[in-house]
């Protein structure tokens, strides 16, 4: 990515509110790579997680303009919508889809696993507070470890702003931490340390330890 071409040509794409450049045009230097990784984001949005799904796309937009990733992008209320094949449009993955209420975590880690192809080498991102909606047992006991039990590695991030997590499911969080999955919030500046960190197969616990 050749970031300060990208960068200018998308200043009029800037968004006060979030402080940030929606990426529109992306600009590279013209080398290709087959994908190395697949990443997929599982989003969450119900109320609570609005300003953690903008930054989700926003981030899934120009992850997916990297050729070592293959990026998916996945969001959920009680339904599951995929939204991987807008990734070439920020805005319209930004703004393009408006679900309803509720939370349903399992359907969504289901779906998320039909995606997978090489388990080892697939990241899963899951933002979302974990206050599941739909079958909390299921979700724990079969979708979830059976995902990490083919080797996917999980991540739960429980807020991606700049507010921390001020409201989340405990119980869920120290079952996922007995699976080995990490459960943090996460600053958007500190995001894409995170996904260099984790492409990288390095030890998520030690990277948060050290932020």
């Amino acid at each position: 990515m050749d970031w300060p071409r990208t960068i200018r040509a998308n200043l009029k794409h800037y968004q006060p509110e979030y402080r940030t450049v929606i990426p529109v045009t992306r600009i590279g230097f013209g080398h290709k790579r087959t994908a190395l990784r697949q990443l997929i984001l599982c989003v969450d949005e119900s109320g609570s997680m609005a300003t953690s799904v903008v930054y989700a796309g926003i981030f899934g937009a120009v992850l997916a303009s990297l050729p070592s990733i293959q990026t998916h992008v996945v969001v959920f209320d009680t339904a599951v919508v995929d939204l991987t094949e807008n990734l070439n449009d920020p805005v319209e993955l930004l703004f393009g889809t408006q679900l309803g209420g509720g939370t349903d975590i399992n359907r969504a880690l289901a779906y998320c696993q039909m995606l997978v192809r090489q388990p080892e080498e697939t990241i899963l991102v899951l933002i979302s507070d974990l206050f599941e909606g739909g079958n909390r047992e299921e979700m724990l006991k079969h979708t979830t470890t059976a995902l990490v039990s083919s080797g996917v590695q999980v991540i739960a991030l429980l807020a991606l702003n700049d507010d921390g997590a001020p409201s989340f499911d405990h119980n869920i969080v120290t079952e996922f931490a007995e699976l080995g999955i990490p459960a943090f919030a996460c600053a958007p500046d500190l995001f894409p340390d995170l996904m260099a960190a984790v492409v990288k197969r390095e030890d998520v616990g030690q990277w948060v330890a050290g932020v």
